[in-house]
């Protein structure tokens, strides 16, 4: 059976120590509030203060309850006062040397079984421990910030941590509300592990010019449905912050894929921290702002606004997948006249009826009328021979991911169309200047990546090649804008924006299971608990299948030659073994019985 603790001392009241203290103290703990001296005091009873009054504000808490809650917590600038506590939560900045003394100092005034807990986001438990004559009762407990709302807690147990100690703090944590996991000592734990390396990743991206702030962030709020694109979460994380979190993965792993991107630390000397500076990534309104006052609603990579778009009326798509089909009925209902080419008469009739199943789904949902779902299903023209295409504006390709398929398609195109058609690829993953390669006007080419399904998802990363003509890019976005979609802007390399940021933290996420450090379903809870993501690592790959995610991953590892890229084993033999995911009924998780 678990202990029960009543009382908990709580050192550092920063905005995680605050946070901390405040729910601690909502569960009906009595809290003892240590800081360094009494301007830290002040400003700790002002993040309580403040933080709580938001919740009456906002209905979630009412005013006898705060002040009941304010009463729980008694404020102190003297370590001595933890003397009687059950458990002290330590919750002072990133450095080893101050947490290693404060535990010290904490072993002569507290009794012998008062367990002490770090709420480090990335140093090591073990090292923190050896320092107290009870490295047996010292665990990890890492919140995650607004600690107040995020659920999740890493519960991070040494090789010398008395099961007991964690059975204690699981069931503690579980009555504070959270969702506690288990892991051992680890740099990064679960999710910083898995997150710091895809925010670095897009660090680098940015510090190549590949793409935009905005367009980095667009891509992955719009692309994969994350809660903050990397950029701006990193300047809510603190760009110092991170950096030491990075860092110290570093040294751990040795993967240059955690080394941090050398724009972190120029921004960190030149004083730009994120938002509790007022300027990070973004420049903010003031210090401890979420409002930005310098983002900019179109990529600065796009020629839009300097050069005019070609007129597009009639648009082509080859293909009859789910892709193919998405895109037609995206193109139909926004009043484009379109020409749906396939290989037979049969395989176009299966595919404009499965648009009109669509378009009859979102009448029955009331999201189109019956006149416009009629409407838009009478701008569908099927058609077999590449020739029906020859007036057309704009063809999307949106057959299978094989270049040589491809580049037929291209060629056929490069035949029949018109001059000044705009020829573009839905490709996700392959080159598109190789596309471009095979036809006689490659400056006419351009990738138009859409996400499936197409008629929901709100992102197209558009691909410029080192050959497309400025006034094709203009195009697309004029088009991306008539049918209510998002463009962002990038270069023609392996996985374009979202996949190349995306795929290398799901391959990060099998080689900890693979190495046996957590659980599939601790895993998937930390990123969706901790970090606000719509679905776990796991539950992604089986959805995506692991067929083609371990088709994306080669393709991101044959570009850039990157260690880290290499693909996971455990991937790679889940795919020989016919375990693809959802499609298949088994993955990484069994669905067979569900």
């Amino acid at each position: 059976m678990a202990r029960e603790i009543s009382s908990v001392g709580v050192i550092g009241l920063g905005t995680m120590g605050a946070g901390i203290a405040e729910v601690l103290a909502r569960s009906g703990v009595s809290v003892v509030a240590v800081e360094i001296d009494d301007d830290g005091v002040h400003r700790g009873r002002g993040h309580l203060e403040h933080s709580t009054e938001r919740a009456v504000t906002g209905g979630k808490l009412d005013a006898d309850g705060r002040s009941a809650l304010l009463g729980r917590i008694r404020y102190t600038t003297s370590l001595a006062e933890l003397s009687d506590v059950d458990l002290v939560i330590e919750a002072i900045p990133e450095n080893l040397e101050a947490k290693s003394d404060v535990f010290a100092q904490l072993d002569k005034i507290t009794g012998p079984d008062t367990i002490f807990v770090s709420n480090t986001s990335s140093l090591s438990i073990t090292e923190i421990g050896v320092h107290t004559a009870r490295p047996g009762k010292v665990v990890g407990m890492h919140f995650f910030n607004p600690a107040p709302i995020l659920k999740l807690v890493e519960i991070v147990r040494t090789v010398v941590t008395e099961p007991e100690v964690v059975t204690d703090v699981v069931a503690f944590a579980e009555r504070l509300g959270k969702t506690p996991v288990v892991i051992g000592d680890r740099a990064g734990f679960i999710a910083n592990a898995l997150l710091f390396g895809y925010l670095n990743h897009a660090v680098r991206m940015y510090e190549q010019r590949y793409a935009t702030r905005e367009d980095l962030d667009a891509a992955m709020r719009f692309g994969c449905g994350y809660p903050m694109g990397p950029l701006a979460l990193l300047d809510l994380i603190g760009l110092d912050t991170a950096y030491e979190i990075l860092d110290t993965m570093y040294h751990q792993s040795r993967n240059r894929l955690h080394a941090p991107a050398p724009l972190l630390k120029q921004m960190i000397t030149a004083g730009l921290l994120g938002r509790k500076a007022g300027r990070g990534f973004y420049a903010y309104d003031e210090p401890d702002s979420p409002t930005v006052t310098d983002a900019v609603t179109k990529s600065t990579v796009s020629t839009s606004d300097t050069v005019a778009p070609r007129e597009v009326r009639k648009v082509g798509v080859v293909g009859t997948g789910t892709m193919a089909t998405g895109i037609v009925e995206v193109f139909a209902k926004r009043g484009y006249e379109v020409i749906l080419r396939a290989r037979s008469a049969e395989k176009a009739a299966a595919s404009v009826a499965r648009v009109k199943k669509s378009l009859d789904k979102a009448v029955v949902k009331g999201k189109l009328s019956e006149e416009d779902a009629a409407a838009a299903l009478g701008r569908i023209s099927p058609a077999v021979e590449f020739e029906e295409l020859a007036d057309v504006d704009l063809v999307v390709e949106a057959v299978a991911e094989d270049l040589a398929v491809k580049q037929a398609v291209f060629a056929a195109l490069d035949d029949v169309v018109k001059p000044g058609a705009v020829l573009a690829t839905t490709t996700s993953s392959l080159p598109v200047i190789e596309c471009a390669a095979a036809t006689s006007r490659p400056s006419d080419v351009v990738g138009v990546h859409f996400f499936n399904p197409a008629p929901v998802m709100k992102l197209v990363e558009v691909v410029s090649t080192i050959a497309t003509a400025p006034d094709v890019v203009a195009t697309v976005d004029a088009v991306c804008a008539a049918v209510g979609k998002h463009p962002v802007h990038c270069g023609d390399r392996a996985g374009f924006i979202v996949n190349a940021l995306l795929f290398p933290y799901l391959n990060d996420a099998v080689k900890m299971l693979e190495a046996h450090y957590a659980e599939a379903d601790d895993i998937d809870t930390a990123m969706k608990v901790g970090c606000g993501l719509p679905m776990g690592p796991f539950e992604l790959l089986d959805v995506v299948g692991l067929d083609v995610s371990l088709a994306i991953q080669r393709t991101l590892f044959n570009e850039f030659r990157e260690e880290g890229f290499a693909p996971a084993p455990l991937l790679e033999h889940l795919v020989t073994a016919g375990r693809l995911g959802r499609k298949t009924g088994k993955g990484f998780k069994d669905y067979s019985a569900r």
